[in-house]
């Protein structure tokens, strides 16, 4: 199997102040390591790695990296394991390339597609995707774009697991078997307030008397209310006018 092909150059300086000069140069700072090997630092061409992306993998893109340094050139097959990207230009800042053996399993992850119409779609319900990407174990050669699965046969309180999907020979997900990707849930109720119109004329007795002495038990509560909080200021009024009355019996 062929794989997108870019040269990587052996950067001898490593920190920030070193990715910063490279930066200025017009290049992106990387680092390749795994697969036992001991970490390179590396630095490429942010335009040509771009172009060599696989239209479909994208990050799933399987490299031969050509590293040139001290004279000499080295093939590894490698794929992008992180990617940092500035917020406000967009543009790659640094990239961790990843050593792997075509004949042992990667961990990636894919895209998840859902196909068909589900029937509780057209009997009202609401289709609800749960996953939108899913972690698989493959080798490298047998990674799948994309995994697709069809939703036709959903009805309303119904669902797709992980372990609905049909994956290839060599592909295994990483998630739980019980894990739902997509279900068919019914609409949310609507809230209806009915508002009862009195009708024009009609003098409702009991109700205007219960009421009334609604408002009435309100008032007595308020002054009571009011009561509770004087003998604060009050009390201390209330014991001189007692010490008066007890010298007049005197």
């Amino acid at each position: 199997m062929d794989f997108s092909k870019v040269s990587v150059d052996v950067r001898k300086q490593s920190g920030k102040g070193a990715a910063r000069k490279v930066r200025a140069s017009g290049k992106v700072p990387g680092v390749l390591y795994g697969n036992k090997g001991e970490p390179v630092a590396v630095t490429f061409d942010e335009k040509t790695l771009l172009q060599s992306l696989d239209k479909e993998r994208r990050r799933n893109t399987v490299f031969t990296l050509t590293v040139a340094g001290e004279g000499k050139n080295e093939e590894v097959t490698a794929m992008i394991r992180d990617a940092q990207i500035d917020p406000l230009s967009r543009r790659l800042v640094h990239v961790d390339f990843l050593r792997i053996d075509l004949d042992h399993e990667v961990h990636v992850t894919v895209p998840l597609i859902l196909t068909g119409k589900a029937v509780g779609v057209t009997n009202g319900g609401n289709l609800h995707q749960s996953m939108h990407a899913i972690l698989i174990a493959a080798k490298p050669a047998a990674i799948p774009t994309k995994l697709e699965v069809d939703v036709t046969a959903l009805d309303i309180g119904t669902a797709l697991h992980v372990s609905d999907l049909k994956l290839a020979a060599g592909v295994r997900a990483l998630l739980d078997a019980k894990e739902a990707i997509a279900s068919v849930v019914a609409p949310k109720a609507e809230k209806v307030e009915a508002e009862a119109a009195p009708v024009e004329g009609a003098v409702p007795a009991e109700g205007a008397a219960a009421a009334a002495g609604g408002e009435a038990a309100a008032g007595d509560k308020a002054a009571g209310a009011k009561g509770a909080a004087a003998p604060a200021k009050g009390g201390a009024a209330a014991a001189p006018a007692k010490k008066e009355g007890e010298k007049k019996g005197k």
